[in-house]
């Protein structure tokens, strides 16, 4: 099973660094060494407001085929709409895979009705 198709009502982007590792020499002297040419630590929390328990069982369902937070997926484009930016901005469909970075959260709005929040980490 793919991650649900579902577009989300807000998104919340964190674009992570590049892997530095600083030294700092007891006169104060400073040396900064890249490691890498890509971006590390990229977060992306999602919100799927007022949907149908139905729709917020495919949550669950997705995590637990990808056994929680241990394998990674790819997200589905429908992931950045109503975003206008390039997608390599949000590395929806690039390089990167996903992972959970824990459960997903539900909260029952009215009978049949719920909201979902996620939170993923983007892996290398």
């Amino acid at each position: 099973m793919a991650y649900p198709t579902l577009a989300p009502t807000a998104r919340a982007f964190t674009p992570g660094s590049y892997p530095i590792k600083n030294f700092r020499a007891q006169s104060g002297a400073e040396v900064r060494i890249l490691y890498g040419s890509q971006r590390t630590g990229m977060t992306l929390a999602l919100s799927y407001d007022n949907i149908t328990d139905a729709s917020a069982a495919l949550f669950v369902a997705h995590y637990d085929e990808v056994q929680g937070t241990y394998q990674t997926f790819s997200l589905p484009v429908s992931v950045r709409s109503g975003w206008s930016g390039s997608s390599t901005t949000l590395d929806v469909t690039g390089a990167n895979a996903w992972r959970y970075d824990d459960a997903p959260q539900i909260t029952a709005v009215r009978p049949g009705i719920s909201s979902v929040q996620i939170r993923l980490i983007g892996v290398l």
